[in-house]
Order: C-alpha cells, then structure tokens, then sequence
C-alpha cells in the first residue's frame, strides 16, 4: 500500500476581497472524521460568489463539488479504496481545491461512468440546485407548465434537462447562442430573455437562475395557485399575493440520495452538463477572475492526474 504523503497543495483565500486574497499554500493532509473518508481530489468545480467568508474563517480553501477517487474507507463500509466517486461538500467547512479533502460519505456517490472526471467535479452544484428548485421547493408535477429563466445556463440548462424528464411542458428564456442551446436541452418553448414574454401562456412554475428584472416580473406569468422560486436572490415576497402564488428563494443543500438519482440519469443519457474549460489547480485564481468577469460558464480545477493516481498535476508543486 502506498504510504499517504503528510502535506499537500491546496489553494486558500487568506483575506476577503476576491481574488487577489487566493493563495497556493503546501498544508497537511486532512484527517477523516467519524463517517467521513479521504478522497484524492482529480477535479474541484467552482462557482461564482464562492469567495464570501467571514474573515474569522480565513484561510479558506474553496470549491465544494469534485470527482475523486477514495483513499480511505468509512467505518461503515459505504465506500472503499479506490471507488471513483462525486459529491457536493458542507458549506460550513472547508472545500476541496486539494489535493486530497476529508468528505462525509453520505455526501458521495458513485461519479457517472458516461462522464468524464470534470464532467463529474461539476454536477452535483447545479444538478441540485435544478433538482431540489423544481421539485423540493417547485413541487413540479407531470402535465404541468414550467418557465426557466436562463434555460442556457450551468443551473438553468439541467433545469430544462430534468423538467423535461420529468413530463412537465417546458419554456425557457436564454440570449444569443443559449437560445438555440435550450431548445437542444430540451425546451418545448424558448424565448429571448431581452424580450417580452406577452405572448407567453401561463405556466405553473417560474423557476429563476438570474434574478433582477426577469425574477421581479415572474409572478406575472404563473397561474393563480402557481410558484416562483429562485436560487438567484429572494423574489419579492408580494408579487402574486392576491393569486396565492408563492415565492420561494433558497441554497442549494447537499443531499446524497438526490446525487445519486442525479448519476443515475446522467448514465441513462437524460443529462449532459456542459465543462467551459478545465485549468490546473494552481492557475485557481485566474479562474475565479474569469468567473467574476462573467460569462465563463461552469469552470474547473484539474488536481490528480485521471484516475486520482501519481503525482499531482503538472505545476501543482509542494
């Protein structure tokens, strides 16, 4: 067996202020809690907005979603060396833009075998998010109408990809080459988001991935009895109110048994996600610069070599 190293690379946020705080620090590895294994990180996804924490939290190590495989086992046997997993860590610790990163097991799933390792690292975020927006939170239900705002997005795309299997009736908003992308992902009806929606019928769930205008005036287009929820930013609370329509705005929690169904329609085909580009570990900071800058699409981090074996990646040094 081979013997674990005792340090790592890790990239850490050492001040509030964005990225100019990120450093690639060498640190220890991390130790497994009670029902947590060890994972040698392969890809970390990022999300903009990640670099928030107090300052009482700092250094910080960013990134909760990744595909890794398995180093050490849970007491409880969920897991063994060597599984090739994915998962979505607790906010309230530290990430896993790592090389290796202590992960409860109930927060892992086997990663898809139709997808590739950053394809993997980038699921779990918006795939629940999409997932628990429309269903948790949206109790969207076969037959009925759903309009997803940014229905071209990372979190909008596989909203439109899960509605539809789902049996719901689709329409979505997206501009320039999205447009076309959310008829592909599975949209029934597309509108350009720097429109109108006058011509619209009524649908039962807004589901919203922008927020500003587009989640003010989304009470306008549901049904009496209907829903908006948003992952963006709170609705306004009484847009609606005379039609009870609710508003909903919430963050995305980690939920294994949602993962899991998650990975089981990524490998029956009824999902894709799409990589905009995946950047070693140590060029992190440039890539949450490229998120904050917009329009970067879901970026990530590249950590082990494929397979989650070896020596860590090119420029990724101790």
């Amino acid at each position: 067996m081979t013997q674990l190293p005792t340090t790592m690379t890790a990239l850490r946020l050492h001040e509030p202020g964005g990225v100019g705080g990120l450093r690639l620090d060498t640190v220890p590895v991390p130790t497994p809690g009670d029902q947590e294994v060890l994972v040698r990180v392969v890809a970390a996804a990022i999300t903009r907005d990640e670099l928030t924490w107090p300052t009482d939290r700092l250094p910080a190590i960013p990134s909760y979603e990744l595909a890794g495989t398995v180093v050490t086992a849970d007491a409880d046997g969920l897991l063994r060396s060597g599984d090739e997993v994915l998962g979505m860590t607790p906010f309230e610790r530290d990430g896993v833009a790592a090389e290796y990163a202590a992960v409860p097991a109930t927060r892992l799933v086997p990663r898809p075998q139709s997808f590739d390792w950053e394809q993997s690292a980038a699921l779990a975020l918006p795939g629940l998010s999409a997932l628990q927006g429309l269903v948790t939170h949206g109790r969207l239900r076969p037959g009925q109408r759903v309009l997803v705002h940014g229905g071209g997005g990372v979190v909008g795309g596989l909203a439109v990809q899960l509605a539809r299997h789902l049996g719901a009736q689709v329409v979505a908003t997206a501009s320039g080459p999205r447009l076309a992308l959310a008829r592909e992902l599975g949209a029934h009806e597309v509108f350009d988001s720097s429109g109108g929606l006058d011509d619209m019928d009524p649908v039962d769930l807004v589901f919203d991935t922008v927020g500003g205008e587009r989640l003010a005036l989304a009470a306008e287009v549901v049904r009496p009895g209907g829903r908006v929820v948003s992952v963006s930013e709170r609705p306004p609370q009484d847009a609606g109110a005379d039609r009870d329509i609710e508003s909903v705005y919430f963050v995305v929690e980690p939920d294994g048994d949602q993962l899991a169904e998650l990975v089981r329609l990524a490998d029956t085909g009824a999902l894709r996600v799409a990589v905009a580009d995946a950047v070693p570990l140590h060029e992190g900071a440039a890539a949450f610069a490229r998120l904050d800058a917009g329009g970067a699409g879901k970026l990530v981090l590249t950590v082990a070599p494929k397979g989650g074996e070896g020596s860590p990646s090119p420029g990724v040094g101790r």
